[in-house]
C-alpha cells in the first residue's frame, strides 16, 4: 500500500472510493466540486498495487476572515479496505503535508472517536464554532500552537459544501459511519 498525492489519472477512481463507501455519492460529488472550483487544497490516495482505495480531501477554510486553515473531508476507504489502517495512514498523510505547507489549524466534522488520535479536540474548548451547528462532532488541530484566535470565532467551509446539500458534511466512511476508516 502506497500513500500519495493524486495525480490526474486518479479522479474517476477516487469518485468511485467515495461513492462505494458512502450510502450515496454525495461526497464523491463534493470532491468533485472541491477539485473543478480548485479548492482541492491537498488530495491523498491510497493506491494498493495500482487500484485507488482509498482517498482524504482537505480544503480551505476561513476563521475570523483568514484562510489559515484547512478542513478534512471527506475520508473514504473501499467498503473492503476498512478496518486496515488506511484512513489513518491518509489521515497521517495530509496532516504531515498540511504541517509542512505551514498551515497554522485543521478542524474537522466527524466521530469524536476516531480524530483525537491524531490530536484533534473538541473545538468548543477554544470557542470554535461551525456553520452547522455540530458540537462534540466539531474538532480542531492546531498546527501551529497559538494560531488560534484567543477568542474563537465561526469556521467557514467552502462553498462546495452548501451546494452539497446537506446538514453537516462527514469527514469519513466505513460503511456511512465515520469512525473506522483506520
Amino acid at each position: 500500500m502506497v500513500i500519495r498525492p493524486e495525480q490526474p489519472g486518479d479522479v474517476a477512481a477516487i469518485h468511485a472510493v467515495h461513492a462505494s463507501a458512502f450510502p450515496t455519492d454525495a461526497e464523491a460529488r463534493l470532491v468533485d466540486g472541491l477539485r473543478a472550483g480548485g479548492h482541492l487544497s491537498l488530495s491523498f490516495v491510497a493506491d494498493d498495487e495500482g487500484r485507488i482505495v482509498g482517498h482524504v480531501a482537505f480544503s480551505p477554510v476561513t476563521l475570523a476572515g483568514t484562510a489559515d486553515g484547512l478542513g478534512l473531508a471527506p475520508l473514504s476507504v473501499t467498503p473492503q479496505h476498512q478496518r486496515t489502517g488506511i484512513g489513518s495512514q491518509l489521515v497521517q498523510a495530509g496532516l504531515a503535508a498540511a504541517a509542512s505547507a505551514g498551515i497554522r489549524f485543521v478542524v474537522v466534522l466527524g466521530h469524536p472517536g476516531y480524530y483525537p488520535r491524531f490530536g484533534f479536540r473538541r473545538a468548543a474548548e477554544v470557542r470554535l464554532r461551525n456553520e452547522y451547528g455540530a458540537d462534540e462532532a466539531f474538532m480542531v488541530l492546531e498546527l501551529r500552537p497559538g494560531s488560534l484566535p484567543p477568542g474563537g470565532g465561526l469556521v467557514r467551509y467552502g462553498a462546495e459544501f452548501s451546494a452539497w446539500g446537506r446538514a453537516e458534511p462527514v469527514a469519513a466512511a466505513d460503511g456511512g459511519r465515520d469512525s473506522g476508516s483506520s
